[in-house]
């Protein structure tokens, strides 16, 4: 059994920051790619920022500059740091991490998603 669990999200006003954290556990065998996907009112979840295991990493247009993905692997953990935040940052975001488990499947798990707004 794997679960991912987020925390750190909340409200804050336009241009502050807040950081994402995600922790995944149970039955690891490895981690490869992390990431953070966000899904507003009304649209389609879309990828926000990915990580792999060696560390590279690739955003959304719109977050380049103001958003930072990070990893620990010691501690199966994923960060999103975000800055200069938006009104349209305004979204539900969720981690995700592909897992491969004892049973030698690998596969990609969600967390349950957490609530980010922005106010003005």
């Amino acid at each position: 059994q794997v679960q991912l669990v987020e925390s750190g999200g909340g409200s804050v006003q336009t241009g502050g920051s807040l950081t994402l954290s995600c922790v995944a556990s149970g039955s690891i065998v490895n981690i490869s790619a992390m990431g953070w996907y966000r899904q507003a009112p009304g649209k389609q979840r879309e990828l926000v920022a990915r990580i792999s295991s060696g560390g590279r990493t690739n955003y959304e247009d719109s977050v380049k500059g103001r958003f930072t993905i990070s990893r620990d692997n010691a501690k199966n953990t994923v960060y999103l740091q975000m800055s200069s935040l938006k009104s349209e940052d305004r979204t539900v975001c969720y981690c995700t991490s592909d897992i491969l488990t004892p049973c030698r499947i690998r596969d990609v798990y969600w967390s349950q998603g957490t609530q980010v707004t922005v106010t003005s």
